[in-house]
């Protein structure tokens, strides 16, 4: 299939779960992308995957945290590819974990600066390309924490990523009349290294019990969610902006 042919793109936290499968998945949909992580090994792994499949891929290892590699990674899909159509801006991290009085100072602005200040350092490089380009798609990684949920232990994940909710609603109403649309994927629990049921030491039952927590009473895989965000990027959503796109198996409902 080619849903995105002549489509350059975006994606951050590219070398594992859902952004490694947006990335294959963009690619095997005609994008050319540019990936982002922190791992160059992963993001090499990566492109030569993308290459053997007959895809092209290209990768910028970086701190989305820095405002040098934002810039750099607009300046690649420009200088390489000719312009960007579309960001997948899905890099982000749980941070230090804890209750709000135990949370270090440190500790609650590294979260925010990884998952709501780096959303901002895209958006502001990205949507200007996306504009000399005629228009595009700014995806984010959002969370159902602090949406639909709240869970102890997590109060500076669910302020950033509840923030992005609303940046998103923001950079929709700015963005709208020079065609940029703007939209945030809201995840499930999904089968990621960075996944709590996958840690050392997490038990069958600790999985069952996250499983539990969803309607679908499964977590997804990151190729399912992968396909929720391709749908944001292509033209099947061209009248979708400013929208928190659940992509949670149920979890935002289920009681029981």
């Amino acid at each position: 299939m080619d849903s995105l042919k002549n489509k350059v793109a975006i994606v951050t936290g590219a070398s594992s779960g859902i952004g490694y499968a947006t990335a294959r998945l963009f690619a095997s949909e005609g994008a050319k992308v540019v990936i982002a992580g922190r791992r160059t090994a992963e993001l090499d792994a990566l492109v030569d995957e993308i290459a053997a499949a007959g895809g092209e891929a290209f990768a910028v290892p970086g701190d989305v945290r820095d405002e040098a590699h934002a810039k750099e990674l607009v300046d690649t899909a420009v200088g390489r590819y000719g312009g960007l159509d579309i960001s997948f801006n899905n890099a982000g991290s749980v941070g230090e974990m804890g209750s709000i009085s135990d949370v270090s100072l440190t500790g609650w602005r590294d979260t925010l600066d990884t998952n709501l200040t780096s959303a901002f350092l895209g958006a502001k490089y990205q949507a200007p390309a996306m504009a000399e380009r005629g228009g595009g798609s700014l995806i984010f990684t959002s969370t159902f924490v602090g949406y639909s949920a709240g869970m102890a232990g997590l109060g500076a994940y669910a302020a950033a990523k509840s923030g992005l909710i609303g940046l998103v609603q923001v950079l929709a109403a700015e963005l709208g009349t020079r065609a940029v649309r703007v939209n945030a994927v809201i995840p499930g629990g999904t089968d990621t290294p960075s996944n709590f049921v996958n840690a050392p030491g997490a038990t069958q039952e600790t999985r069952a019990f996250v499983e539990g927590l969803h309607a679908l009473k499964r977590i997804a895989k990151p190729e399912e969610i992968a396909r929720s965000v391709l749908h944001l990027a292509s033209d099947s959503a061209s009248f979708v902006t400013g929208s928190a796109f659940l992509v949670d198996g149920g979890v935002s409902i289920s009681r029981g």
